[in-house]
């Protein structure tokens, strides 16, 4: 089966690039070709445009429709960019935890583990982390292992046991669908662990949320540029291909080639939205859900990543978002790669097909395989070569 793009006459190309998909990658590219003077037909299959990033306005809220989107990064270029388009706010990610009605601050730090041992220094709290790390390798060691051999020793070897079963073991394996015996090792090769009272989840110098949601983002990115919602492009596949000198493909990759080598598997999220006649639920915009017992990984209280202090309580209703990570199937939107080695392996048989295509350019996280945050993939955009 032969999947180069069908040869065509210059004269029936109407577009300069048609791009199939308007997420970021999809907008991003959208914008430089646009400004570059090419010409550009941007499709996509929902109802609306911006992929998993659209915001859905209800009770005077955005509401973050395909889960929590929060833009951070140390790369000025970046960051300076989308403040370009759209000013985004000061907003910083602060999570909190609930193991069984307690509440811990995210990521690990001197507030976690006050909360988790009463300790009140950084001396105390990495000797509670020491023991607990020293108990876990000779545990391992008496198994006859010398490294970790799942997602379980990994995690133990980092950061003991106590942070361990209440803050990790329950949201991983929720979130995974499987033991995390049964999860390599490498997906927690590092934990965020700080002996300093800062609940600032992310390093970078910049992070923030678009001011008026990101869908301000998206239309900025495409203003003036041709787009169609509701459309597949795999429907008519034929058609599209001849409309475009080259295509910009952010859906899944497998699917791009027919599934050729087989399918890969993803993880994906279901959401449960729900209006609250109360101006403010839970206090936080990110509460996870770390006990196994609770079916839902977090629950997201959307104005908390737009409104702050009394602006808070000037919107009389509130709207959350209970989440539910899941397996895959037909029908559902693909959110995660499964970093297995199985995965890995058809996706790299995938993505050796995808370097032949010369017309066809694979961005973002389905058309790679790859997991990204948001601000890889407008660097990455930013340094791509458009001609």
């Amino acid at each position: 089966m032969a999947y180069a793009m069908p040869h065509l006459d210059m004269t029936d190309f109407k577009y300069d690039y048609l791009i199939v998909g308007s997420g970021l990658f999809g907008s991003v590219f959208a914008y430089r070709a646009h400004r570059m003077g090419k010409s550009c037909l941007v499709i996509d299959k929902r109802p609306h445009l911006g992929g998993n990033v659209y915001c859905n306005l209800q009770a005077g809220i955005h509401v973050h429709q395909y889960g929590a989107h929060i833009f951070h990064t140390s790369n000025k270029k970046v960051w300076d960019f989308v403040n370009a388009i759209v000013p985004f706010n000061r907003y910083t990610n602060s999570p909190v935890a609930n193991y069984q009605g307690k509440l811990y601050n995210l990521p690990f730090n001197m507030n976690t583990f006050y909360q988790m041992w009463g300790v009140t220094t950084p001396e105390e709290a990495q000797k509670m982390i020491e023991a607990q790390r020293a108990e876990a390798l000779s545990a391992m060691k008496k198994a006859g292992a010398t490294e970790p051999r799942n997602l379980e020793e990994q995690a133990l070897l980092l950061i003991g046991k106590d942070v361990y079963e209440k803050l990790i073991k329950g949201y991983t394996e929720k979130q995974w669908g499987r033991k995390c015996t049964e999860l390599p090792a490498f997906i927690i090769k590092r934990l965020p662990v700080r002996f300093v009272f800062d609940n600032n989840y992310f390093n970078d110098k910049y992070q923030g949320i678009p001011i008026g949601g990101y869908n301000k983002l998206i239309d900025g990115l495409l203003e003036g540029v041709e787009t169609k919602i509701s459309t597949d492009f795999f429907e008519n596949r034929a058609y599209w291909e001849k409309i475009a000198d080259k295509i910009v493909f952010t859906g899944k990759i497998d699917e791009y080639f027919d599934y050729v080598y087989g399918k890969l598997n993803y993880r994906t999220v279901r959401f449960e939205h729900e209006i609250l006649d109360v101006p403010n639920y839970q206090g936080n915009a990110v509460v996870n859900y770390t006990h196994a017992e609770v079916p839902y990984t977090r629950v997201i209280e959307h104005k908390h990543f737009e409104m702050f202090g009394q602006e808070v309580y000037d919107v009389p209703q509130t709207v959350i978002s209970r989440e539910y990570s899941t397996e895959w199937k037909e029908g559902m939107e693909p959110y995660y790669p499964v970093n297995d080695s199985l995965n890995n392996t058809l996706a790299d048989q995938y993505r050796a097909l995808a370097e032949k295509q010369p017309n066809v350019i694979f961005g973002g996280r389905l058309a790679e395989y790859k997991y990204y945050d948001m601000a890889p993939i407008v660097e990455k955009v930013l340094d791509l070569t458009i001609d």
